[in-house]
């Protein structure tokens, strides 16, 4: 496929209702700006918009709590996380707001396009619940109730938080109004559902074989393997229609008669934003938004987190299609979820740390915004769930950023002003021909890019400073010197070394953008500007010099001073406080967890019951019941069948043949429709993991203990 003539970026907008923690950065900004940056050096015409999304009923619920409005809300947040991506690199070329008026304007234009035509629509009245004392009818996240799923009490409408399940607020167990705390009533009311099983056909070819209207549209082999099987895991089950409207009164009214009371649902207004971002850039800098939705040879990419692809590459393309004349994505490379420390992000446990509380706390660290960038890049989850951890985050910098990168740069500065007072050396070395394996790794270094693979572009840049490294070590100049101050070697190898700080100095602006302009400095060039990828591969073909014999270079200057430091404790001094608030958190949990000793009993008591030794002959799964195990437990003179809740703990293959203490005379008792016979004695710890009680490797079964 040619290279398209224009690029169109989204990134997801980021929810108006808090602060963004680091997970989000690694998800769907900082791996679009990488991509940017990039397009913007080959010269590429690109846009690339986000903005905050602003309705929904998780701002009012915040609302509610914080006594304040909506519009507080939004414009709290919205302030906030704009402000910390500019302070984080992230160059979007349009940040926007779904409160604003233009985007209010387009997203019930589209909602009257598709309602026109007839046959997108399905009007349907149903049972809502309603919370009689507010008298309102609830949203989906404003009931909560025991998910029938897994039986996590704290459910919400639309999913339970705790095994991920899709649900909708009639599946709830003794649900609850989040408003009043009383049980909501049933009653009827009218909304409008998108009908996308219409749209099941064209989506499956367009996803599985990239064809779209009979034409290739896109390589399915370039899209990631967790997009495309969760997609088709959706198909496979079959599209639903899907209401596109809510009853509520916080959002885009439903512009028809009948709407009164009733907003578009978040998730058909969102994606919208999308569009009408372009437009306010386009409005604001004279462009045309239409060329870039509507027109041909555009590339549309959406990068987003693994939670919302099925609104990227389901419902939003069979909108824009429905539609007619929009655009459809080429590629929604989605991450999977960046974990902190070994566990989720939680803002209620103090559990990771959000971008500007970074910021803040980072503030007398050099290169805290680079640092971290690299830190993310190095370990994004692309393909799988990854964790990050402060001692990686030293580890990199220390490592790599400062040992390999800086390092090399460093001593290029230092040894060219030393041997050539700071000018570039004369030389008849031919470029190509030296710099072969680097083109090698320039090539790589594009094509993963290319390709969305950050993680290890990021890599292929750290590998390009290694060769300079090798290069530099194994012409080692200051020997060289030793034997001859004259040699024609020493200009060689300083004429090449800074070709590659040269390139070095393009190629790390899409990755650490706070410092390619330093390095940029160091070697006395201008900064970076559009195209100057591009000119920088032209050259290397043509063995042009990127840093030219004869011209003089700017003074030393350390890019990365190392964490650990024996004379400078200081910037691990910043990394060991984030270490300290993680075992208070941990340390508080566990005095809070740990159970209090119950109310004494009588010898007479603990002697009613009848502990026996036993080991486990069989597993499995309890079916619909995540927590489950079903287990056949050998007594010695008779098999129990025990149901124990162990499954999250456990594998049912990984604890055949443990031994265990069993309450062997406890009442049977049924749960989900099995029988069991006694009751395993598990330990618990502060962070809730179970673990067996059980007598020595080798103790017969049937034996009592007491």
């Amino acid at each position: 496929m040619n290279s398209p003539k224009k690029y169109l970026i989204t990134s997801a907008l980021p929810y108006a209702n808090g602060a963004l923690h680091l997970g989000h950065l690694a998800g769907a900004y900082l791996p679009a700006d990488v991509y940017v940056r990039y397009l913007r050096l080959l010269g590429k015409d690109v846009v690339w918009v986000c903005g905050s999304d602003e309705h929904g009923a998780a701002i009012t619920i915040r609302a509610k709590k914080e006594g304040t409005s909506p519009q507080e809300i939004i414009d709290k947040y919205h302030t906030l996380n704009k402000a910390t991506f500019e302070r984080l690199g992230i160059s979007f070329d349009y940040y926007h707001r779904t409160s604003a008026p233009l985007h209010h304007e387009t997203a019930k234009e589209f909602f009257l396009k598709l309602y026109g035509q007839g046959d997108q629509f399905d009007e349907k009245v149903t049972e809502q619940y309603y919370d009689e004392g507010f008298d309102q009818f609830l949203a989906d996240r404003y009931i909560v109730g025991t998910c029938p799923r897994c039986g996590h009490e704290e459910a919400y409408g639309d999913q339970c938080e705790n095994c991920g399940s899709d649900l909708s607020p009639t599946e709830l167990i003794n649900p609850r109004s989040t408003l009043s705390g009383n049980v909501p009533v049933l009653k009827a009311t009218k909304n409008w559902y998108f009908k996308l099983e219409q749209h099941e056909d064209w989506l499956r070819k367009w996803i599985d074989e990239g064809t779209l209207d009979g034409v290739q549209h896109h390589d399915p082999r370039q899209w990631k393997k967790h997009v495309v099987g969760q997609c088709l895991s959706w198909l496979d089950n079959g599209l639903q229609s899907r209401s596109i409207t809510r009853d509520l009164d916080w959002g885009i009214e439903v512009p028809l008669e009948d709407g009164k009371g009733k907003v578009l649902y978040v998730w058909f207004d969102a994606p919208i934003g999308y569009i009408s971002s372009t437009k306010q850039w386009a409005l604001e800098n004279g462009k045309d938004w239409e060329a870039y939705w509507k027109g041909e040879d555009v590339e549309l990419i959406h990068f987003i987190g693994k939670d919302n692809i099925v609104f990227h590459c389901i419902i939003f393309p069979a909108m824009l299609k429905a539609y007619g004349g929009y655009n459809i994505p080429k590629n929604v490379p989605a991450n999977q979820f960046l974990n902190f420390e070994g566990q989720k992000f939680s803002k209620s446990r103090g559990w990771g740390i959000e971008q500007h509380e970074y910021l803040e706390e980072f503030k007398d660290f050099p290169n805290k915004e680079d640092a971290l960038r690299f830190a993310l890049l190095r370990n994004l989850p692309e393909n799988r769930d990854a964790d990050f951890k402060w001692d990686d985050f030293v580890d990199f910098y220390d490592k790599e950023l400062a040992d390999n990168l800086g390092n090399f740069i460093n001593r290029v500065v230092v040894l060219t002003h030393k041997y050539f007072g700071g000018e570039v050396p004369q030389t008849s070395v031919y470029l190509p021909e030296v710099l072969a394996e680097a083109r090698g790794i320039i090539n790589n270094l594009n094509a993963d890019l290319d390709t969305y693979g950050f993680k290890s572009a990021t890599q292929r840049l750290l590998e390009l400073s290694s060769f300079g490294n090798t290069y530099l070590q194994d012409a080692s100049p200051w020997k060289l010197f030793k034997e001859d101050p004259e040699s024609e070697k020493i200009k060689e190898c300083l004429f090449v070394c800074l070709q590659i700080v040269g390139l070095l100095s393009v190629f790390a602006e899409p990755f650490i953008p706070f410092t390619a302009p330093r390095i940029r400095k160091l070697l006395a060039l201008s900064p970076t500007k559009r195209g100057d990828w591009q000119q920088i591969l032209d050259d290397l073909e043509k063995g042009t010099e990127i840093v030219p014999a004869g011209h003089k270079i700017g003074e030393p200057e350390i890019l990365f001073a190392k964490i650990n430091d024996r004379k400078d404790h200081s910037r691990l001094d910043i990394v060991n406080r984030q270490k300290a608030k993680l075992e208070a958190v941990l340390a508080a949990e566990q005095a809070k967890n740990r159970a209090p000793m119950k109310t004494a009993i009588q010898f007479d008591d603990f002697a009613k019951l009848d502990l026996r030794t036993g080991t486990i002959l069989a597993a499995e799964k309890v079916e619909k019941a995540d927590k489950l195990l079903k287990l056949t437990v050998d007594l010695e003179t008779e098999k129990r069948t025990i149901v124990s809740g162990i499954a999250k703990f456990y594998k049912p293959e990984d604890i055949i043949g443990q031994q265990v203490v069993l309450v062997a005379n406890l009442a049977p008792r049924k749960l989900r429709g099995i029988e069991s016979q006694g009751m395993i004695l598990m330990a618990e710890n502060a962070e809730g993991k179970l673990a067996f009680v059980s007598p020595e490797k080798g103790f017969g079964n049937g034996f009592t203990v007491g």
